[in-house]
């Protein structure tokens, strides 16, 4: 399969251009797919099984940019075992292909197993004729029974191309050059030190090549012992003179290295954590021994003086600036819930050796978090506000801290704002940007409405041209439940009484002269955001102590008339929050806006709400811990709205990016009982209060 990478999708995905289909279904020892080689300018492409199948494919691009695949071409040779394949680079001319194989036909018709012994590993040359559109199998040089893994030079322009043939304790480059070839032999440095035995030796089993901007080529290849070393060669003339070898650094065993162009090393472990290493320095100052390979004797069968080294602390590479989590291998598993969550846990032993480890795998969406701040008291509630309603960034943090409301400024750093207009020296239930200048403070006594914030230039944290009109309950009355939005206001009082209030031209409150009694207690109120195009949303939600929920109508009806129930639905224990959001869903049965009540049992609900005759229908349920389940309103993603539940843990209501289908996802935080959107002008998130700690 090809595939193009499109990052301006969202999310970034990769799109499938070509879909080929060359074997049977399973792993099969003769069905192409265990190796995958290109050609380094993208020409061609070959795969290889481990016996005897190659199939060589050649890429062709359009005016357009498209890539076209053509027919396969085969490369066949029965009874043969490959061990590697790379692509070579030799600039423009017709694309070669370099491998390790394993001719064991003369074994195979032997039938004292004597043959196998005199088996050989052959380095084969496949070279890929454009113009003739067929691939022939060039040369073939016997290579040392070890060998093990390849690794090309680079070729045309660039370099004297060719290969390094890896195998036990050596490191061969050869190249095909007028039908000649070319050797160079080194042998692998070995570990020196007390516990070290001198005779144990080594194999290459990971490396990669990499070209600087002055075009000095080298490569770092990793040792069994997870020891890496940098190797260089000397071509002056366009031919390898001799290669050079020094100890690098010493990192975990990797199956695949990469050097990233920024300035990092990742090495994909097969055991254990991949990590990401920022280069310090290429070695260049290191103070390791240099060995040649005019040091040892290119015949495989000829002595010579093993060389060594000394490891040491991590020199060249600092220590992992990223960690990718890995569970391989997993010696043993268990899956319980001993502290008795919403749902089991995965605990696994996993690693080898010194990277061994004890670790817990659970259900839930991981939590930067940014800042953790202490508050003179423990705070109760939270929320941010813009000053004006086209405004890009929230300017207010405002805190209700045992009776007594602070108001933050959020500007280069977050200090406390005075002269806001806010009403300090009580608790605030609730605080709204209104309008297009306005804000509400919503308290038990009444409502605030102050308009015209302004802070000057000079960073000061005193606010000016400050307006304050406040809105008075009744005698007796106080208000035990808000909902608002930019336009529209709702209040529950002690009595049992909804007022209801609307955003007038000028940007106060209007009152309207309907409202509702109810006999019962209001726990809770919500209403949704204001759609886009209309000037108030249309229905709102009523939590009662009866254990129901409440739809009102906020549009005026053909006789002019708001504030008519039109639905009840009936609950398993009292309300303790409500939401109203639009959210995304492409499920089946999908919907747009959804009622989201928490129980003080602990329970969550989530029913869809009919955009056009405010019926509540498609019930889901869900238990999220013994405590009451209170909501905040935030985005996630890529802006996308979502519903964020608090209680015993916190939950996140969320639309997938990939499927575009609601998600009920824990989060991997600690529990908190206040939360509010924060839009900053580099932090975009949430911002939560947990006792005295702001987050």
């Amino acid at each position: 399969m090809t595939y193009e990478y499109k990052p301006d999708s969202k999310p970034p995905e990769f799109e499938t251009v070509h879909f080929e289909t060359f074997g049977k279904s399973q792993v099969r020892r003769v069905v192409p797919g265990e190796y995958l080689a290109t050609d380094p300018k993208g020409r061609a492409i070959i795969v290889a099984s481990t016996e005897k199948n190659k199939l060589v494919y050649t890429l062709t691009r359009s005016t357009q940019g498209g890539i076209a695949i053509s027919s396969p071409l085969e490369a066949h040779k029965p009874q043969t075992l490959m061990y590697c394949l790379i692509g070579l680079d030799v600039g423009y001319d017709n694309p070669m292909f370099a491998a390790i194989e394993l001719d064991f036909s003369s074994a195979e018709a032997d039938p004292t197993g004597e043959a196998l012994q005199d088996l050989q590993k052959d380095l084969v040359y496949y070279e890929l004729d454009l113009g003739l559109n067929h691939i022939v199998r060039k040369w073939s040089e016997p290579v040392d029974r070890t060998a093990n893994i390849l690794f090309s030079l680079p070729g045309g322009a660039n370099g004297p191309s060719g290969v390094l043939c890896c195998g036990e304790d050596n490191i061969t480059y050869r190249r095909i050059f007028n039908n000649k070839q070319q050797l160079h032999r080194l042998a692998i440095p070995r570990r020196e030190g007390a516990t070290e035995d001198p005779n144990r030796k080594r194999f290459i089993v990971a490396g990669t090549r990499h070209t600087l901007k002055g075009r000095e080529t080298f490569f770092l290849l990793q040792t069994d012992d997870g020891d890496l070393f940098k190797l260089t060669y000397d071509a002056p003339d366009g031919e390898v003179q001799k290669l050079k070898i020094q100890y690098f650094d010493t990192i975990p065993l990797a199956t695949s290295i990469c050097v990233l162009k920024a300035g990092f090393v990742f090495a994909a472990c097969e055991s254990g954590d991949r990590s990401l290493y920022e280069i310090h320095s290429l070695g260049e100052k290191s103070k390791d021994p240099i060995f040649e390979s005019s040091q040892f004797p290119t015949d495989p069968l000829a002595a010579y003086n093993a060389p060594f080294f000394r490891p040491r602390p991590l020199l060249n590479l600092l220590k992992p600036v990223y960690t990718l989590p890995s569970l391989n291998p997993i010696m043993d598993m268990e899956v319980a819930n001993p502290g008795l969550l919403d749902a089991p846990q995965i605990y696994t032993v996993s690693g080898e050796s010194g990277r061994s480890s004890f670790r817990t795998t659970k259900n839930a969406l991981e939590v930067l978090e940014l800042i953790d701040s202490e508050l003179p008291n423990e705070a109760s509630s939270v929320w941010t506000t813009k000053l004006r309603a086209d405004d890009d960034t929230d300017t207010l943090i405002v805190m209700c801290l045992h009776s007594k409301t602070l108001v933050l400024r959020i500007s280069d750093d977050v200090n406390e704002a005075f002269n806001t207009g806010f009403l300090v020296e009580t608790n605030t239930l609730g605080v709204q940007q209104f309008g297009e200048d306005c804000i509400l403070q919503i308290h038990p006594s009444g409502i605030r409405h102050i308009q015209g914030i302004e802070f000057s230039d000079d960073d000061s944290d005193a606010a000016t041209h400050v307006n304050v009109t406040d809105w008075e309950t009744p005698a007796h009355r106080t208000i035990v439940a808000c909902a608002t939005n930019n336009r529209q206001v709702a209040i529950a009082l002690s009595s049992g009484q909804i007022l209801y209030f609307e955003c007038d031209s000028d940007g106060s409150l209007a009152l309207a002269e309907e409202e509702v009694a109810l006999d019962v207690t209001i726990k809770c109120l919500a209403m949704p955001e204001v759609p886009e195009g209309s000037v108030r949303a249309y229905f709102m939600a009523v939590g009662c102590s009866d254990q129901t929920v409440r739809i009102f109508n906020l549009s005026p009806d053909m006789e002019g008339n708001i504030l008519r129930s039109i639905s009840v639905q009936g609950l398993s224990a009292k309300p303790s929050d409500l939401t109203i959001n639009y959210m995304t869903d492409k499920s089946p049965h999908g919907s747009s806006q959804f009622l989201h009540i928490g129980l003080e049992s602990g329970v969550y609900i989530r029913s869809v709400l009919d955009d056009m005759t405010g019926e509540i229908g498609d019930t889901r349920r869900r238990f999220l811990g013994p405590g009451a389940v209170t909501f905040a309103r935030v985005t996630a993603g890529d802006g996308e709205p979502a519903v964020l539940a608090m209680g015993s843990s916190p939950w996140l209501a969320y639309t997938h990016p990939t499927t575009k289908v609601l998600q009920l996802t824990p989060l991997n935080y600690i529990p908190f009982h206040s939360a509010w959107n924060f839009d900053g002008s580099s932090i975009r998130g949430i911002i939560c209060v947990s006792g005295t700690e702001l987050r």
